[in-house]
């Protein structure tokens, strides 16, 4: 039986308990064991190698580099890593490092929660996104900084809201990616500010792929 590690916490407008109980669900479904801890101390106490699996679900915060490092090479010894929204996409914004391994980070989301926007599915033969059509969501529509190394499979169109921004005419920013660190596969979504949007069929199927997909 394959073994992940869900650490929770940080900004609490992103449901991080009801969010790490769906993905703890989704996973046992798929045959793991899971553990759920809701202090960054696990990292620094525990051999991180152990886990086939660590999924972030910790928004904005600090972490110490006692925590960071051992999940850094963790992933790098291959350790999988899948999250999704703010979790893994908007945690610990003065770690470079982290953001590096990620692949991208959050910086805007024009319009705040209600927009509607359509997820594109870009890549429909990948086992990620295999035999999903492009899907409309109602909430935040992440603006992300990312890395060109990342491989993109669903994307979504901006501008929706107006802003500043909008000058430079429409552009695609991904929703979400695959990359590796490593040994390790990472894999983001950025679908998800809170349980309500997770639990969409659409974002339980692409986080189930992705984390079964990133699993050592």
């Amino acid at each position: 039986m394959k073994k992940a590690l869900i650490f929770q916490g940080g900004w609490q407008g992103h449901e991080p308990e009801q969010v790490a109980a769906i993905l703890a669900g989704i996973l046992r479904e798929e045959d793991f064991e899971v553990k759920i801890t809701n202090t960054l101390e696990t990292l620094e106490q525990e051999d991180l190698t152990t886990y086939d699996l660590i999924v972030p679900n910790w928004t904005q915060d600090t972490i110490t580099r006692e925590q960071l490092n051992p999940l850094l090479e963790a992933v790098a010894q291959g350790t999988g890593l899948a999250g999704l929204h703010g979790g893994m996409g908007d945690s610990f914004r003065m770690e470079t490092d982290y953001q590096f391994m990620v692949g991208g980070q959050w910086v805007a989301h024009p319009g705040n929660d209600g927009i509607t926007y359509t997820v594109k599915i870009n890549d429909p033969d990948h086992p990620l996104t295999k035999g999903m059509k492009d899907f409309e969501v109602t909430s935040e529509q992440y603006y992300l900084h990312v890395d060109p190394a990342v491989r993109v499979h669903a994307t979504t169109r901006f501008p929706n809201a107006e802003g500043p921004y909008a000058a430079n005419g429409e552009v695609d920013i991904p929703v979400v990616w695959t990359k590796k660190w490593g040994e390790g596969k990472v894999y983001y979504c950025s679908l998800g500010h809170v349980a309500e949007i997770v639990k969409m069929p659409e974002v339980i199927e692409l986080m189930r792929n992705g984390m079964v997909w990133a699993a050592r």
